[in-house]
């Protein structure tokens, strides 16, 4: 999983600096304002996230048997494509029925966030 989690996330910084460039030049005379800022939101979540799957697979390099971390990295990956892959699906279609999609990825992002705790408590790091 550490290696997986360790791709993950640094792939998922990759496309949040190539997101974030495309919405800032590409997107800006594309969408309406509101919707260029879900797009954003977007980016910053993937981001911030990606983030957070390279620290949980840094944490598994030293404490590779604590389960809590393996959920934490799959939440995290979860919740990125529920909530950031939903908001960029609302932003460049303007269906906004994908936005129902979106909690359940921050739901998926609180659970990463507990699960990370409790790895890093039961594996007294």
């Amino acid at each position: 999983m550490t290696k997986l989690f360790f791709m993950t996330g640094t792939l998922g910084g990759f496309f949040s600096v190539a997101l974030g460039a495309f919405a800032a030049h590409g997107l800006k005379a594309q969408l309406t304002a509101q919707l260029l800022v879900t797009f954003k939101t977007a980016v910053e979540y993937q981001f911030f996230h990606s983030l957070a799957l390279i620290l949980i697979a840094l944490v598994l390099t030293i404490k590779p048997k604590t389960q809590y971390l393996n959920i934490a990295g799959w939440a995290m990956i979860i919740g990125m494509v529920l909530f950031s892959g939903s908001l960029y699906a609302l932003a460049i279609t303007g269906i906004k029925s994908l936005g129902m999609i979106t909690p359940l990825g921050g739901v998926a992002f609180l659970i990463g966030w507990l699960a990370f705790t409790l790895g890093i408590w039961k594996a007294n790091v």
